[in-house]
């Protein structure tokens, strides 16, 4: 990580914090000053409520996110469905369900809200 006038840089692959899931599907962080950016590969079949919830012990938090290839379903607690795919950017509320749509792993950014605390 380098840092020129207050300018953080960060990298996927030198983070260190790296999550990974039962399934193989992994999750890094690349923290930049004061915040920080994830970047998932989440393999066919994983789902939030039955691979990354248990671990973490509490309901999903509110995030931004970009998917950059595969798809994403995202569900609302009222039961809301929507499926992101790439090039698109969500906000998913708090208490969300997620899970990979389709036979191709899907890999996707999410950014912090000022609310979530990570």
């Amino acid at each position: 990580m380098g840092e020129i006038d207050g300018v953080r840089v960060g990298n996927f692959h030198t983070a260190g914090d790296t999550t990974a899931f039962p399934d193989g599907s992994e999750r890094t962080v690349a923290r930049i000053g004061p915040t920080w950016v994830g970047r998932g590969i989440y393999l066919p079949g994983w789902r939030w409520s039955l691979h990354a919830q248990p671990a973490h012990g509490r309901p999903s938090e509110a995030h931004a996110g970009f998917v950059l290839s595969g798809q994403m379903l995202l569900q609302a607690v009222d039961g809301a469905q929507v499926i992101v795919g790439p090039g698109e950017a969500f906000y998913a509320p708090p208490d969300h369900d997620a899970w990979v749509q389709g036979d191709e792993p899907c890999v996707a950014l999410d950014f912090p809200l000022e609310s979530s605390g990570r």
